[in-house]
């Protein structure tokens, strides 16, 4: 563990290891993950990418236990050298059906400098609307934001307390803490609360604009793909 001090506040930054690797292809990536460990890259402005490899374990561990794609790593890198850059997780990539990591590209960051990222909502209180019979109908269960790296908030809060059936809740009308944006329109809106008769009406759950919280069912989501393929799908 590590830490930045910028904008008045001390960065907390997460610490993995990583390994230079030459070897690249579909062949090399198997060899990894049998010895426990993931291909990965790291890239961002004005750097070359750099081919890299991790320990399953630690990346799963940062995966499970921390909002990852939110999170700043300090990423230390050994090859003839040893030295570290701040980055976070750009993309992970994982098994349709066992969910095993299978790569990780990492982006470098600036850390006194603002970045984008997706921040999910909690939703706090009980709306009048619900309590009333209505259904809360959430548009978007994250939101993104800029900030600097030091200001990313663990959650957005968003208070339902006051929503009556008919009521929505829009960008706008969101508290956020100090030095952090929210990147789309101020009109947008996050969540709103229908009548049961509104939700009948919808031919199919599928045509909802958002997703209904209260009273849905989770269809489940089919596996199609060859897991062989997509184990070896991203390699670079």
């Amino acid at each position: 563990m590590s830490y930045f001090q910028t904008g008045g506040r001390s960065l907390e930054l997460i610490e993995l290891n990583a390994d230079v690797r030459t070897a690249t292809g579909n062949g090399p990536a198997r060899v990894l993950r049998s010895a426990g460990r993931i291909p990965a890259v790291l890239y961002g402005p004005g750097i070359d990418p750099v081919t890299l490899s991790v320990d399953t374990k630690e990346l799963e561990h940062i995966f499970r236990t921390t909002a990852s794609g939110q999170t700043v790593l300090n990423l230390v890198i050994h090859d003839d050298e040893t030295y570290s850059k701040s980055v976070m997780i750009k993309e992970l990539q994982t098994h349709p059906t066992s969910e095993a990591l299978l790569h990780a590209d990492f982006y470098e960051i600036d850390l006194n400098k603002q970045v984008t990222v997706n921040v999910q909502v909690e939703i706090v209180g009980k709306s009048i609307g619900v309590e009333n019979g209505g259904l809360l109908q959430v548009v978007r269960r994250e939101l993104e934001v800029t900030c600097l790296p030091s200001q990313i908030p663990d959650t957005i809060e968003v208070d339902i307390s006051e929503l009556d059936v008919g009521d929505s809740l829009h960008v706008k009308a969101i508290p956020l803490p100090e030095g952090v944006e929210i990147v789309s329109e101020s009109d947008f809106t996050v969540m709103t609360v229908v009548s049961p008769a509104m939700e009948i009406e919808e031919p199919e759950e599928e045509d909802l604009e958002g997703e209904v919280v209260e009273g849905e069912e989770a269809g489940d989501e089919a596996a199609g793909e060859d897991t062989d393929k997509s184990a070896d799908s991203k390699e670079s």
